[in-house]
């Protein structure tokens, strides 16, 4: 076995998996079980050599990374002596941001030899090319979602988010710590005063990977859930950069859109 799947939660670990030809080793971060998967080994930050030495063990040469996590709470009684001498190193990484703490964490599993794959290089399906999906385009469209990649380019080079909701030109709200789900949320509780009407543009919700980070971890994903929030958020359709986002089901999706009648486009960088 060389591929290990370092799984956090939510639907992506399990989709990745069902993507491959073959089922990978799967280990989970403790308090963050992927859905729909069951680990073949659970591991805590405190003791991180150990999990590479069993890492080693069973055979694995290549690691990739799918799912949620959050900084973790340290216990300092739990450090076995060779991870207790990083911890210097993983504080200063937290607490410059989510992208240091994932380029650290690749490094560290670099330094132990393991190579490390993205999603797009073990499962290409999963990230679509560049097309409308679904749906069709106006021209406010795509200056909103010109528009949007301006925005969620700027607030990934502060390490903010990988995406914001765009209508008529106008940003109602950008990703930040709670997730696409509650930026999308909040979009739908907006008072309809603050909103431009709908009839010139019902907007859209952009994601894309930020400018600065490895992208093999962390990328943005989208699912058919994403598709039913963005339609409560009374938007027009999704946008994301294409070959840098996710899509978990993207049947699934496509029919989600048909129905409620919103777009789905895979927009190439250049627009």
């Amino acid at each position: 076995m060389s591929l290990a799947l370092i799984a956090g939660a939510g639907a992506l670990p399990a989709a990745l998996v069902a993507a491959l030809p073959q089922r990978p080793f799967v280990a989970a971060l403790d308090g963050f079980a992927p859905e729909g998967l069951t680990p073949d080994l659970s591991f805590r930050i405190e003791r991180l050599y150990p999990f590479f030495n069993a890492l080693q063990d069973a055979g694995v040469t290549q690691v990739a990374f799918a799912g949620a996590v959050r900084r973790p709470r340290l216990d300092p009684a739990l450090f076995d002596p060779a991870t207790a001498q990083i911890v210097p190193r993983l504080m200063q990484s937290l607490a410059q941001g989510d992208d240091a703490t994932l380029r650290e964490v690749i490094a560290l599993f670099e330094e132990e030899g393991f190579q490390i794959t993205g999603a797009a290089e073990i499962a290409p399906a999963l990230v679509p090319g560049e097309g409308l999906l679904a749906g069709a385009l106006t021209a406010r469209d795509q200056a909103d979602a010109t528009r949007a990649a301006a925005i969620v380019e700027a607030l990934g080079r502060v390490d903010v988010g990988q995406g914001c909701v765009v209508r008529q030109g106008i940003c109602l709200a950008a990703e930040t710590i709670a997730g696409t789900d509650a930026m999308l949320a909040q979009v739908a509780a907006l008072p309809e005063a603050l909103l431009p009407p709908a009839q010139a543009g019902r907007g859209l919700l952009y994601k894309a990977p930020k400018p600065l980070q490895d992208r093999r971890i962390d990328l943005p994903a989208l699912g058919p859930a994403s598709v039913a929030a963005a339609a409560r958020a009374g938007l027009g359709g999704i946008a994301w950069e294409a070959g840098g986002v996710i899509c978990l089901d993207l049947p699934a999706m496509r029919a989600a859109a048909e129905e409620v009648g919103l777009f789905l486009w895979a927009r190439g960088r250049s627009g």
